[in-house]
């Protein structure tokens, strides 16, 4: 009878205990929440820091399509409304965190209770007290380290005084958003928006329920319930959620029963990187792009933009299908076709894959390499003496290089990876959208990861006989010229300031000594012809030309720039020759169509600069002339090997010693170049053969195109080219006289051009 006494007093006595705790807890939240006492707790947060939390938020580079291709971050978070989160994470959160979440205000009584019984009885396996609002409070607040016991409760105090307000200032469905948004998932990945992206590849209003129980479950401990890291945590995990769901009505017993023998799939699971995903290259062109914008743009504080913290939504003129054929384009000829003969090609040589005449050539370059290297720098900055950098650059370490078939780790000293990586050609891709400018595809080479020189806009490389339309189009801008009139294909000497003369020659003797029409002369590359409108022109002339469409490279002032002697970017020479498929007018290619702040506000529009280039009839004139180059000349292969028998106009070029492949082509809706070579210019195949435009670029193009047809979504005609509406006779037919012309010519490698 004594014991039963006693334990009657001991539970009246953790009854006073409890009440006396809850009077106190109250009275303290009243005050807190009052204002009365921050004095001893310290500042809470107010309103307008609620309405506005100081979360950083990924800035966000949308596709012209719609599609992400990419974000960038400082924390990898994105908001989403509730209307955008799928029922079933709901649902999984609410069983697994906060069952009775649309019956409390913030604080669940019921389970402080417990907490608190649980505690004085030594039983504390029956759940934790804090609801989703307080743990969201705790989010948009963080405690903070090393806090003493006192402090830690009066942090827990504010948390609940947050909590409280929370729910006095926002709806239900509003706290659950907030809460999804602020929660670290793991991987990187801040907010449901980033981990439905990152563990399932798809947007938070997708997730199946398997899906929504497995990222509910993840949150409570994001390293240890990690798919990836510890699937087996993660399986058990997930179904303790699916088991919550059944209990608490969101799901049957029969789909408890079915779900739960799901196997975990991260088949499309992917660590959100900047070097890893789709346009890689051109979204870390776009980087230093707002990086500059952002220094002159300015919020309403005053502050100018933060792209890795303001949350800005990028909307760019990429489209994501474009994207994709033009990187598996590139993909597809190098490492099915290119490569491979390029190794064949330079099997068995010593200096491979060096053009150069001696060993001590080939070591000078390689020397050169190193001093250009990262790891050099790093060294050098750090003290270390020359003999001491070649030692450790001939050191084996273990390394992961790039292959076409995927990464491989293996061990190398870091002057063989240096000669490694020399071998590889590489390849990039520009496509422009006529009328507008908008750069629909963009590939700066092979693979950001491990290449990461834009040979886009970054690079500037010789552009062979590329350059030859700049030249014929002042031809055409003059009345007396048309694709059609005929020139003696001769040689002809230009005089130099310095008395010498320059003639340049060709590496096929097809129809010399007789006429040629200037379409036969630009379709098979002829050098002599353009040395003839050089004589004619002058380069002052041409240069004046290329600036007007576009060009802004330095061009130096002699005759051999009608040859493609200077240097120019992918980028420059895309907006060129877009002008002829814009009737002659000139449309810098333009990357970004607006920006957004976080809350959906338009911060700036962009639209293209245009400017007159020259008339459109001679730009519907240079149409005929470079489609001569796809029906007959060096593009031929165009047509008799992919298939493509639709209007195009195009120019190949090669340069000297085969450095450099270029292809333009153009479209009556897209005008899309390639550059193939090597980042080492002394690397190259040795033959013209293999080593011209046609076989080096002209394929990628080919390959970009017949996907990009292929598909009905993208509505890219196949038509001709618009007529200029003029009374004056644009029918050019040289076809009858260029018959006698093409029975010359035997095979279209006969026909490239050798600029040099």
């Amino acid at each position: 009878m004594a014991k039963k006494n006693d334990k009657k007093k001991g539970v009246k006595v953790y009854m006073i205990v409890l009440w006396t705790l809850f009077v106190m807890f109250g009275l303290g939240i009243f005050l807190l929440f009052h204002g009365i006492v921050h004095e001893w707790f310290g500042e809470m947060p107010t309103f307008e820091e609620l309405e506005n939390p100081e979360t950083n938020l990924a800035t966000e580079i949308i596709s012209a399509d719609g599609k992400l291709l990419g974000t960038y971050y400082i924390e990898n978070r994105s908001n989403v409304s509730y209307d955008d989160i799928s029922p079933n994470l709901i649902n999984a959160l609410i069983a697994i965190e906060d069952v009775r979440f649309y019956d409390h205000s913030g604080i669940d009584k019921r389970a402080l209770f417990r907490v608190a019984f649980g505690v004085f009885t030594g039983n504390s396996d029956k759940g934790g007290g804090s609801t989703l609002t307080q743990q969201l409070a705790k989010n948009l607040f963080p405690r903070g380290e090393n806090l003493s016991k006192v402090k830690l409760v009066i942090r827990k105090f504010q948390e609940w005084v947050t909590a409280t307000k929370l729910e006095y200032n926002y709806s239900k469905d509003e706290i659950i958003a907030m809460y999804l948004n602020t929660v670290f998932y793991g991987h990187n990945a801040f907010g449901v928006k980033k981990a439905t992206e990152t563990f399932f590849g798809k947007e938070p209003n997708d997730l199946k329920i398997e899906e929504a129980a497995l990222l509910a479950g993840v949150v409570n401990a994001p390293t240890k319930f990690s798919p990836k890291r510890h699937p087996e945590n993660a399986l058990n995990r997930r179904n303790l959620v699916l088991k919550r769901m059944e209990t608490n009505g969101f799901i049957t017993e029969e789909q408890y029963d079915s779900i739960s023998q799901i196997p975990i799939d991260i088949s499309h699971f992917g660590i959100l990187d900047h070097t890893a995903g789709q346009a890689t290259y051109f979204r870390e062109f776009l980087r230093g792009m707002m990086h500059n914008w952002a220094k002159t743009h300015y919020k309403q504080d005053g502050t100018p933009y933060n792209i890795y913290k303001d949350g800005l939504r990028i909307y760019t003129t990429i489209d994501s299908r474009m994207q994709q054929y033009a990187e598996e384009a590139v993909r597809e000829h190098l490492s099915l076709d290119l490569q491979p003969a390029f190794y064949n090609h330079w099997k068995g040589d010593s200096k491979a894959p060096f053009v150069l005449p001696t060993d001590e050539d080939v070591k000078s370059i390689m020397t050169l390499s190193m001093k250009r290297s990262e790891r050099y720098r790093v060294l050098k900055k750090a003290g270390y003496s020359m003999d001491s950098i070649v030692a450790i650059f001939n050191t084996p370490i273990p390394m992961t290089v790039f292959s076409w078939d995927g990464p491989i780790d293996t061990v190398f000293t870091p002057m063989d990876s240096i000669r490694y990586y020399k071998y590889f050609l590489q390849s990039s891709l520009m496509s422009v959208e006529t009328g507008t400018g908008y750069v629909r595809a963009y590939v700066g080479g092979n693979d950001y990861r491990f290449f990461q020189y834009d040979h886009v806009t970054q690079a500037k490389r010789q552009v062979g006989s590329t350059f030859k339309p700049f030249l014929y189009s002042l031809a055409m801008q003059e009345g007396e010229y048309t694709p059609c009139t005929k020139v003696p294909n001769i040689s002809y000497s230009i005089q130099l300031p310095d008395g010498k003369f320059w003639e340049p020659k060709d590496s096929g003797r097809a129809m010399f000594g007789q006429e040629v029409t200037l379409r036969w002369a630009l379709a098979h590359s002829n050098n002599r012809i353009s040395a003839y409108l050089m004589k004619r022109f002058g380069p002052e002339a041409v240069i004046q030309m290329a600036r007007r469409m576009g060009v802004t490279s330095d061009i130096p002032v002699v005759p051999s720039i009608c040859l493609g002697v200077c240097d120019i970017s992918l980028y420059e020479m895309v907006g060129a020759i877009s002008t002829f498929a814009n009737r002659g007018v000139y449309i810098k290619p333009i990357f970004v169509t607006k920006i957004e702040d976080k809350n959906g506000n338009v911060i700036e529009t962009f639209k293209a600069e245009q400017r007159e280039a020259m008339d459109d009839v001679t730009a519907y004139k240079m149409i005929e002339l470079m489609k001569g180059v796809v029906y007959e000349g060096t593009g031929v292969r165009l047509r008799y090997k992919y298939g493509l028998r639709n209007p195009i106009a195009g120019k190949t070029g090669t340069t000297q010693n085969q450095s450099d492949g270029w292809f333009m082509g153009i479209t009556p809706d897209l005008t899309t170049g390639v550059w193939t070579g090597a980042e080492d210019r002394s690397v190259h195949f040795k033959t013209i053969t293999l080593g011209q435009g046609s076989n080096m670029a002209l394929p990628v193009w080919a390959l970009y195109m017949k996907k990009v047809y292929a598909d009905p979504t993208l509505h890219i005609s196949q038509g001709d080219f618009t007529k200029p509406l003029s009374n004056i006779d644009l029918d050019f037919d040289c076809d009858k006289y260029e018959e006698e012309q093409k029975a010359v010519v035997t095979t279209p490698e006969e026909t490239e051009e050798d600029e040099f």
